[in-house]
């Protein structure tokens, strides 16, 4: 292949979004698949560890059986994976605000497509997660994961910012089913947000996610945030 395959290209009312696959040049031979927005990283297969580390958190922190998953942000489907990968989970249903990231998987563009589309526990609609956790909840969730924003002061787009305070933190524990836990992935830390959880929430619990990236050789650490009752 070409060192660089561009596999789609869209613009979006958040910008320019691309998907395109290429091959490491340090690393002949191995082929990663990424997301770009307005030609920023937005997500890669090649390092996955804080997005799976969100589902595998969030299970371990839930000590129930028979788990409905509401995951907010469909990426590469990396963390819906690792939540399939528990047997006490029954049903995982996605939302992703943009549309073309849920063709890229319905196209078989991703590397997880297959694995996903063949798991019936799984399922992903378009639609604005924020809105629907700021709303009236017609069912309740297990675990609700949340990998949509950069970070809590760091949005993707606009219309998020009460999502993070106590109030919407209120609305969205409503959609929590008892013992349900709220997770949500950012790349920094936040204390106003840690606040606003404990407000609203019996537990909350701050982990670190650190990894290397070793395609520039730097150790980085993701945040993610746990709260439940």
């Amino acid at each position: 292949m070409t060192n660089l395959q561009v596999l789609a290209y869209e613009t979006t009312p958040l910008g320019d979004l691309c998907l395109r696959r290429r091959e490491l040049l340090s690393r002949p031979g191995t082929v990663i698949t990424e997301i770009t927005l307005d030609h920023q990283l937005l997500m890669t297969s090649h390092i996955t560890v804080s997005e799976r580390a969100l589902a595998t958190e969030g299970l371990a922190h839930h000590a129930g059986d028979e788990l409905s998953v509401l995951i907010a942000g469909l990426g590469l489907g990396y963390t819906a994976a690792a939540v399939l990968n528990s047997e006490r989970v029954i049903r995982v249903r996605v939302i992703e605000l943009i549309p073309a990231v849920v063709g890229f998987l319905n196209d078989g563009l991703v590397p997880l497509s297959a694995e996903l589309l063949a798991d019936v526990r799984f399922g992903v609609r378009e639609g604005d997660a924020y809105a629907l956790l700021d709303g009236e909840a017609s069912e309740r969730w297990d675990l609700v994961l949340i990998d949509v924003d950069h970070a809590p002061d760091d949005h993707l787009g606009l219309g998020n910012e009460s999502f993070y305070t106590r109030s919407g933190l209120d609305r969205a524990r409503k959609h929590l089913a008892p013992g349900g836990v709220l997770a949500v992935w950012s790349y920094a830390d936040s204390s106003p947000f840690v606040e606003a959880l404990r407000d609203a929430f019996t537990t909350v619990e701050l982990v670190p996610v650190t990894y290397r990236n070793d395609l520039v050789d730097e150790e980085h650490t993701d945040w993610l945030f746990l709260a439940w009752d």
